[in-house]
């Protein structure tokens, strides 16, 4: 698999988890919903940002390491 499949596997199982989470909101809505979203999902996204970042970088890499050896 390549960088950019995983990136997008990642992304759209991120999004998978938002659309559910949405739907749970919908049933369970108090404070411990919240404190799970502020623990939990919250710290998630933003590692998954990082990941993303992280990943089209090391694409670039990969792609100037491959025309390099060309």
């Amino acid at each position: 698999m390549g960088v950019y499949e995983g990136r997008g596997q990642l992304a759209k199982a991120m999004k998978e988890l938002t659309t559910r989470w949405a739907e749970a909101q919908q049933v369970w809505n108090d404070p411990m919903s919240l404190a799970f979203e502020k623990e939990n999902l919250v710290p998630l996204e933003m590692d998954l940002r990082s990941a993303v970042s992280a990943m089209d970088h090391i694409a670039q890499i990969l792609a100037q390491v491959r025309r390099d050896c060309q």
